[in-house]
């Protein structure tokens, strides 16, 4: 049921308005309710779906997104709510009862509405390399969206024309009828909610007031950005109808794996192969980092495989602020598989000489095995 569509649950059309989903919720919650069903399973979770399609359609920017993408909007690092997997507070049967009657008593039976249409949001999912992400980047996204039509300047009546106002609503958008105790609103058949009436639309738009248009946008990555961050640039998504104001867009950051690097928040790590002398004698290795530069690490005589050495200020650089994390570099000792004859004498020259303290881990875990089979 969870997956049902939230429309559907709420049982309200696609273009209902808010006063109208707000009604089906109240109503709805009223009927399932668990105070008001006891021990029934079925109510309790359809008092959940309930309650989940309405935390999102109840909120513009929610709903944008949902009527765009569906639940996937909600999945890896969308909106938070209920729909990601939020705990639901089912609350008591009298605050329900309240919250349905609360306005009525209060004298808050509501009063003019806004009826500007305010464009839907848009997503953009953008992959970047890790080095873009450590610098920042300059992009040029292409858009296909909606844009004001230019010829009515967004109205929907023809140039030269304007709309009038709904003489079925009065321009609210909504119409009353009284059923006994009840007052019961529903969205104006006339206008459609818009409260104004096109009598001669707009040849270009059909009197919607926008067209559809594929735009460019210049956009600045900043430093820092990591995997699922979501930048918001106000206005850019698409055109309301009929003049109302633009949607936002919001680019979600997917950083490309790595070849030598993986990230985790600000620090850096990478496996580094060492050759068996260097580990055995120690010495000096230099790794290049993301800013471009040779980073000097110590290797200390005798390193074991697995053991990591940190450059301190190498590795990612910190979002909206100063400096930078570190880079881990864990070490993997790498034994020869190519050997000359020299190289094979002067190792059998070494093994001779071997008295098996030189490698103390392996003199103790076959001390440990010949101990056993002693036993």
């Amino acid at each position: 049921m969870l997956d049902a569509d939230y429309y559907s649950l709420l049982e309200v059309e696609r273009t209902a308005d808010d006063k109208t989903i707000k009604t089906s919720y109240r109503r709805l919650a009223m009927q399932c309710h668990p105070d008001r069903n006891p021990g029934c399973k079925d109510s309790e979770a359809k008092f959940k779906a309930i309650s989940e399609a309405y935390d999102c359609l109840k909120d513009p920017q929610k709903r944008a997104a949902y009527d765009r993408f569906g639940h996937a909007a909600f999945k890896n690092g969308g909106f938070g709510g209920a729909g990601a997997g939020g705990a639901q507070d089912f609350g008591s049967f009298s605050d329900i009862f309240e919250n349905i009657f609360g306005e009525f008593m209060n004298g808050q039976q509501g009063g003019g509405r806004s009826n500007v249409l305010r464009g839907s949001d848009l997503r953009y999912d953008l992959e970047i390399s890790l080095e873009d992400a450590y610098q920042g980047k300059d992009v040029e996204l292409r858009l296909d969206t909606t844009a004001q039509c230019e010829p009515c300047d967004g109205t929907g009546a023809k140039p030269g024309t304007a709309a009038r106002t709904c003489t079925m609503c009065n321009g609210r958008g909504q119409v009353r009828a009284s059923q006994g105790f009840f007052v019961v609103e529903r969205t104006c058949p006339t206008c459609r909610g818009a409260g104004q009436v096109i009598a001669d639309p707009c040849e270009h738009c059909r009197g919607d007031g926008r067209v559809e248009k594929q735009k460019s946008l210049q956009v600045r990555i900043p430093a820092g950005v990591d995997e699922g961050t979501r930048i918001r640039l106000s206005g850019e998504g698409e055109a309301g109808a009929r003049g109302g104001p633009a949607g936002d867009l919001y680019i979600f950051i997917h950083l490309a794996r790595h070849s030598v690097f993986e990230r985790d928040g600000t620090t850096l790590f990478a496996r580094c192969p060492v050759s068996f002398t260097t580990a055995a004698l120690g010495g000096t290795i230099e790794v290049p980092g993301l800013d471009r530069q040779g980073h000097e690490i110590r290797i200390p005589a005798g390193i074991q495989s697995g053991k990591q050495l940190r450059v301190r200020g190498a590795g990612m650089t910190v979002l909206n602020g100063r400096g930078h994390g570190d880079m881990v570099i864990q070490v993997e000792v790498e034994t020869p598989t190519r050997l000359s004859s020299r190289q094979k004498e002067l190792l059998e020259e070494f093994r001779k000489t071997e008295t098996g303290d030189e490698c103390p881990a392996s003199k103790s875990f076959f001390g440990k095995l010949k101990g056993l089979w002693d036993g």
